[in-house]
């Protein structure tokens, strides 16, 4: 038997347990600080086990890990050093769905030499995404074309039948993530010239994005798209471009929100006591007497236009009172956003991704647009937590069973992942369709 310790029970971490625990050949053990959310994780079956772990007792961390073949950090990225450093000394596989980071990576030399892999990036942004697009580019390069152009675009979305709020937008766990990306600053290359996205200007780069059999959505800056370049092996594009799907009107909105200050996470001891109606007011100078046109007025746009409704339909100009528990402006919007914009029982959530490939060969150059829209259970799994827990689980899987040999620190770009883990995805209807036309 081979055992599997599962690190964290949060929201992305059911697909994954099942379908480990569908292994007749595994055992495995959730390790959460609550024990009844690993208890609902493994439910009645007899090869699995629930604990209750603090991963700051690193102590009770390296027994339990020294005592699985192979370790799945499902914790915030921060922890994901500690648990490899352990994985490396005990000579123990690991997999995260995180992106890898500088200490990650130093590890690399070491994992090696204990004949250990830490495979990191195996969810779906980063994890799907990667390995749809080597799939495609190895494809290009195989039949002698050049890639002279790359765009990625992801969203996690409500599916258009819950689609029934201002924004567009729902929440599954806490909003600060999504709404602090707006101070993110976002690098891409375009037609051969480096485009620079200052944080604070971030949604004002959006654009109209036609998603094939669904429809459009816009689409913004995801962070520095340029190392990817080198990361995906393909120096001959002119333009390389990594963005985040939303439906239409997110990024006009956001826009204002970032405008008026409402990402400025500094602690604060002047919020307890005020409504969020007298907070606006003061941001932006108001006496609040006329709130709607002051705020219009401040905006520099018209006092019915959309953005206006949305913040008014958020609460922001109410009477209502601040939680006591919100002491930064971004806590009073995103608290605000978590309370109005979650999903309700039985909705479904959307996951969108569309890969844009220009490639030039001898005689002609072909655009290949692969689609992937995938749709969560209604009253079962979520669509992001399928495709963020099930490649880590096949992959996990493929590691213990020696179909993965290799050693050090790995993201799935290579054919001896990417290949199988899709192959397996597809079996469970989370696939890319392809079509190509003439340019």
């Amino acid at each position: 038997m081979k055992k599997v310790l599962v690190l964290g029970a949060g929201l992305v971490a059911g697909p994954l347990v099942r379908y480990l625990l569908n292994v007749d050949e595994f055992t495995v053990t959730v390790a959460s600080r609550t024990v009844d959310k690993a208890r609902t994780l493994i439910g009645g079956a007899g090869n699995g086990i629930a604990l209750s772990l603090n991963v700051k007792d690193e102590a009770a961390l390296e027994s339990l890990i020294a005592d699985h073949d192979l370790s799945i950090s499902l914790l915030p990225y921060v922890y994901h050093p500690t648990v490899a450093k352990l994985c490396v000394k005990h000579k123990k596989q690991m997999v995260t769905t995180s992106y890898v980071k500088p200490e990650m990576q130093a590890l690399d030399a070491q994992a090696k030499a204990a004949g250990v892999i830490l495979l990191n990036e195996i969810g779906v942004d980063p994890g799907i995404d990667h390995m749809s697009a080597m799939e495609v580019i190895h494809q290009i390069e195989n039949n002698g074309g050049k890639l002279v152009s790359f765009t990625s675009n992801t969203g996690g979305l409500p599916s258009p039948d819950a689609n029934d709020n201002p924004f567009g937008y729902k929440f599954s766990w806490a909003p600060r993530g999504v709404v602090m990306a707006g101070k993110n600053p976002a690098k891409f290359l375009k037609d051969g010239e480096v485009v620079d996205v200052p944080g604070p200007e971030l949604f004002a780069y959006h654009w109209p994005c036609a998603i094939k059999g669904f429809g459009e959505l816009e689409v913004y800056p995801n962070r520095d798209s340029m190392p990817y370049i080198e990361i995906y092996g393909i120096p001959s594009v002119t333009s390389m471009f990594r963005g985040t799907l939303r439906y239409p009107g997110w990024c006009d909105t956001l826009k204002k929100i970032v405008e008026l200050g409402y990402l400025d996470d500094a602690e604060r001891d002047d919020i307890e006591g005020l409504t969020y109606g007298q907070l606006l007011a003061r941001l932006i100078g108001s006496d609040g007497a006329n709130l709607q046109s002051d705020l219009a007025s401040f905006l520099g746009i018209a006092s019915d236009s959309e953005p206006i409704a949305k913040l008014e339909w958020l609460g922001l100009l109410g009477n209502d009172l601040i939680p006591a528990a919100d002491n930064t402006y971004l806590d009073v919007v995103a608290s605000r956003m978590l309370s109005k914009m979650a999903y309700a029982p039985g909705e479904r959530d959307m996951l969108v991704m569309q890969h844009e490939f220009v490639a030039e060969y001898g005689d002609r150059t072909e655009k290949i647009t692969s689609t992937m829209i995938d749709y969560g259970i209604p009253g079962g799994d979520s669509s992001m937590s399928r495709l963020v827990g099930l490649p880590a689980a096949i992959a996990s899987r493929m590691i213990l069973q020696g179909e993965i040999k290799l050693t050090g620190v790995h993201v799935p770009m290579i054919s001896q992942i990417y290949k199988p883990v899709l192959a397996e995805l597809s079996t469970m209807g989370i696939s890319f369709q392809e079509s190509v036309e003439s340019v």
